[in-house]
């Protein structure tokens, strides 16, 4: 015959249960951080180099900032910012 009552041992266990959960999953999330990516050389080389890491499927060339002047004669760069998973 069943009860009408609840057992509130199995709600307590319940309520363990889920909270565990979330703080598992809250331990495996990891925290973002911003990391910078700077080219330096010839227009060529960096072109290249941008050309190289998407196709390699890292970053997208639209992701990188327009080629700008470098303090060195000759040369020009060009950053991406992106933010990756920190353990």
């Amino acid at each position: 015959m069943k009860s009408k009552h609840r057992n509130f041992m199995a709600d307590v266990n319940e309520q363990a249960l889920t909270i565990s959960k979330a703080q598992a999953t809250s331990d495996l999330t990891p925290e973002r951080e911003k990391i910078k990516h700077m080219l330096i050389g010839s227009s060529k080389a960096v072109t290249a180099t941008i050309r190289v890491l998407h196709q390699l499927g890292y970053a997208d060339i639209r992701d990188w900032s327009p080629l700008l002047p470098s303090p060195n004669s000759g040369e020009v760069m060009s950053i991406l910012i992106r933010s990756i998973a920190v353990q």
